[in-house]
């Protein structure tokens, strides 16, 4: 079994390499594998270096349609996958996702809503919790002016009929 992954095995696969450019895959592989050890570094800092572009290598200026289709490096295969990558899929597959994320914005708005719809309830609940305290503790005063009311009126009556008695004893004596 190779060591080195699958994917790299396919024939006419090609890689690019700032310093070598494109080229097949296998040959990268083998002239890494078969390279010496790294070179000392020179003395003076390195100069950067212009390699020239052969003319039937497509730049990402060019458009496949500017190109040369008779070129050799002119896949009609490739055209078509940019073409496919350029062109957003309209699948049943992607209609659903997009369903799905529609209805999961809906969902999360509505979540939000029902988390302020509980909290008004909560605030709501304690103000009427609040309201009826207040309603029982004004009915409890109402309820102690009432009994005040009524112990005074009962002392007026005792008083009252107290001093009727007296009066009338006083009145019925001296005859």
């Amino acid at each position: 079994m190779s060591t080195e992954p699958q994917f790299l095995s396919f024939k006419g696969l090609k890689q690019y390499t700032p310093e070598d450019g494109w080229g097949q895959v296998n040959a990268i592989l083998q002239s890494h594998t078969q390279q010496p050890s790294a070179p000392a570094q020179p003395s003076h800092p390195p100069q950067p270096q212009h390699t020239a572009v052969p003319e039937n290598v497509p730049t990402l200026t060019e458009t496949p349609e500017a190109s040369d289709n008779a070129s050799p490096m002119f896949d009609p295969l490739i055209h078509e996958l940019f073409e496919q990558l350029r062109v957003p899929p309209s699948d049943e597959l992607t209609q659903t996702w997009r369903t799905i994320a529609a209805e999961v914005n809906l969902l999360t708005q509505r979540m939000a809503l029902q988390r302020e719809l509980q909290e008004r309830l909560q605030k709501l609940d304690q103000e009427l919790l609040d309201l009826r305290g207040t309603i029982l503790s004004h009915l409890s005063d109402v309820q102690h002016a009432a009994d005040q009311q009524l112990s005074s009126a009962r002392l007026r009556a005792e008083v009252s009929a107290l001093a009727q008695s007296k009066l009338a004893a006083k009145l019925t004596h001296k005859r």
